[in-house]
């Protein structure tokens, strides 16, 4: 028996155009009007009002565009794309609580290819499948027959575009106040609707980004290392590993309940707890701590083509070397020797593209037997990075129980998800335990420190939130709190007249951020350049003799 062929649904353009801005502008911002809703109390007549006439501003300009678009046949193009945009942001931003802005543009770029896999579950394929892609297939299935008279089609078209801007104006008359009140106050509302967020926040990334090409801006050129440190048996090897979505809250260093850090606390560590971060994700954050340019004051597109702190303390004399776990070092070792520890697939250290960050050891040992002169070497970890968090530590730091073994956090438990984001922090104090019993071994040849700092924090569900990457303005706390720490050998703090009780008072009741790192780091590597700013080192109020 023969099958039927299966019929196309036929539109007329204009009923096309319509049905379509209505699915877009209603049924894909969902999460948009979920979020209006917390926001906006419907106590009275008025307040619905304001309400009911988002969705039919949103589908009047939605409407008016694909409509302009269909002038140059361009419709169906346009509709696909919008519903596909549509579709993903508000999976995200329902699933995640993320916003979308130019922050989160770079997030999904500077991503790699295994966080971007971890990110990929069956609730995303089928919400994808069945409210985009299926859609954006529909939109070009559908016939749209030939209309009988060109100039009367035309006239429809134009006349619905007059409405749907009549329409923009009827609300803008009577809410207008209520839409300025609710924007001004809330900005990061209008980062929910689509497709407008994606279209933004793309435009955004591309301005800010466009003169990432231009010339390198050299600093600290006047950059030489301070006798002291050229001097006496010893040569200086200082060890910086930069953490990845650490929260300072869940640290025990820093008062957590849980003893999450176990083996730092017999190393006589200097813990910060009052640190900030320079931003809510690593592309911001790594290369805004490696620049001379504070968090208030800070220019991605300049810093994407001038020198940081790296190239100041090599230019002096003082070996860099940067060992990488995490994706990439974002500009910030472009121009010192770097290795992507992830690309050896060491046995029992990696999983397809993964690697525990214990990695970051691999020959590192043998690098200090020969190093020649002064060093510092850069850890890049991978830290606590999620959504994955049961993927970064060995089974023997499966200490909190029990946990949460999926790449869909949203549907563990609160305690499954903190037990297991504690016990990445487990391991991340393993991790610099052992780069500090790397140093100690080593104090026969070298004068040792070491700085350990995380790029951001992390939401763990808090309010509905997960991941990072909110706009600083109002990202929570936890997505900004950072732990930082110091650790100086016992011949460092004689050597350079380092006062540790000094220290730790000052750790206890000052305030810190990534800011500090610039100075602190020429501070201790004895970098003199007119670039050091005394104030912001670390050390400097605890030194006997001034820099």
């Amino acid at each position: 028996m023969s099958r039927l062929p299966l019929k196309r649904p036929t539109l007329r353009r204009l009923t096309f155009l319509i049905v379509f801005s209505v699915y877009i502008s209603v049924f894909l911002n969902i999460a948009y009007y979920r979020q209006v809703l917390t926001l906006l109390s419907l106590t009275n007549l008025h307040a619905t009002g304001v309400f009911l006439s988002m969705p039919l501003v949103a589908f009047a300009v939605i409407n008016s565009v694909v409509t302009l678009a269909s002038f140059i046949w361009l419709d169906r193009l346009i509709i696909a794309l919008f519903i596909l945009l549509s579709a993903s942001a508000q999976y995200f931003i329902q699933t995640y609580g993320i916003i979308v802005d130019r922050s989160m543009i770079l997030n999904m770029l500077d991503t790699t290819a295994s966080e971007s896999f971890a990110l990929i579950t069956p609730q995303l394929v089928i919400t994808l499948l069945l409210s985009g892609v299926l859609m954006a297939l529909l939109a070009y299935w559908v016939r749209i027959p030939k209309a009988p008279c060109f100039w009367k089609s035309v006239l429809y078209r134009a006349a619905s575009i007059l409405l749907s801007a009549m329409l923009i104006v009827v609300v803008a008359l009577l809410f207008y106040k209520d839409y300025a009140s609710l924007f001004r106050n809330h900005r990061e509302l209008i980062k929910a609707l689509s497709p407008s967020n994606s279209i933004a926040a793309s435009l955004s990334y591309y301005k800010h980004h466009r003169l990432e090409n231009q010339p390198l801006v050299r600093i600290g050129e006047d950059a030489h290392q301070r006798p002291e440190w050229l001097s006496g048996s010893r040569k200086s090897l200082t060890i910086l590993i930069v953490g990845e979505t650490s929260r300072g809250d869940d640290f025990s260093l820093s008062g957590y309940s849980r003893q999450t850090n176990p083996l730092l606390e017999k190393d006589k560590v200097i813990y910060f707890p009052h640190t900030v971060s320079c931003g809510t994700s690593t592309a911001v954050s790594v290369p805004c701590m490696f620049s001379n340019m504070p968090r208030a004051h800070y220019d991605e597109a300049l810093a994407s083509h001038q020198e940081g702190v790296l190239d100041i303390i090599q230019r002096a004399g003082t070996s860099v070397l940067w060992n990488e776990n995490d994706g990439g070092c974002k500009g910030a070792c472009d121009r010192v020797p770097h290795q992507d520890m992830t690309r050896l697939n060491l046995p029992d250290m990696c999983i397809e593209g993964e690697c525990y960050d214990d990695v970051l050891f691999h020959g590192l040992d043998d690098y200090i037997q020969h190093l020649k002169g002064n060093g510092v070497i850069v850890l890049h970890t991978i830290g606590s990075h999620g959504p994955t968090y049961n993927h970064r530590y060995p089974s023997q730091f499966r200490q909190f129980l029990p946990t949460c073994e999926t790449n869909q956090i949203q549907d563990c438990s609160k305690t499954q998800l903190v037990n297991t984001y504690d016990n990445t922090v487990l391991y991340v104090d393993h991790i610099v335990d052992k780069a500090i019993k790397l140093l100690q071994s080593h104090q026969d040849q070298f004068t040792t420190s070491l700085v350990y700092l995380s790029d951001h924090g992390e939401s763990l569900g808090e309010k509905g939130e997960y991941l990072h990457g909110l706009p600083y303005a109002i990202a929570p706390d936890v997505q900004k709190h950072i732990p930082m720490l110091l650790w100086l050998s016992a011949d460092y703090q004689q050597r350079f007249a380092i006062n540790s009780q000094c220290l730790r008072k000052l750790a206890a009741t000052d305030d810190f951020s990534q800011d500090n790192l610039f100075s602190t780091l020429l501070g201790m590597t004895g970098t003199v350049t007119h670039e050091y700013k005394p104030a912001d080192d670390i050390l400097s109020m605890c030194r006997s003799t001034p820099q």
